[in-house]
């Protein structure tokens, strides 16, 4: 059974930066397209960045471009989250589809695994 655990999230001021992880067990990790969503408080899940199995492929909203970067080993997906601003405040979650081929999608109906979130706060 696939699992994927989350790890990173904390409370910074505006400007910080954070670092989220996401480890996947239960089957090979390379055959996963991989990707972050955010919800935040009272407002509806979002997608943030992903990416396909081999990395190649990254995808981004357009609210994080050029302060978010998303990454991955063999083992481990990467959120780097720079310049930090207090609309980034909100439960990220990774997720996983089975994706054999060099695409990621940017909807969540198409992830089939995911985490179980961790907070990210941004104070002003």
């Amino acid at each position: 059974q696939v699992q994927l655990a989350e790890s990173g999230g904390e409370s910074v001021e505006t400007g910080g930066s954070l670092r989220l992880s996401c480890a996947l067990s239960g089957d090979f990790f390379s055959e996963y397209a991989m990707g972050w969503f955010r919800q935040a408080a009272e407002k509806e899940r979002e997608f943030v960045a992903a990416i396909s199995r081999s990395g190649r492929r990254k995808y981004y909203t357009n609210s994080v471009k050029g302060r978010f970067t998303i990454d991955r080993t063999r083992t481990t997906m990467w959120l780097q989250m720079n310049s930090l601003i207090p609309d980034d405040t909100a439960v990220y979650f990774c997720a996983a589809r089975y994706a054999p081929w060099e695409h990621a999608s940017i909807n969540q109906t198409d992830y089939t695994y995911w985490g179980q979130g961790t907070q990210v706060t941004v104070s002003s």
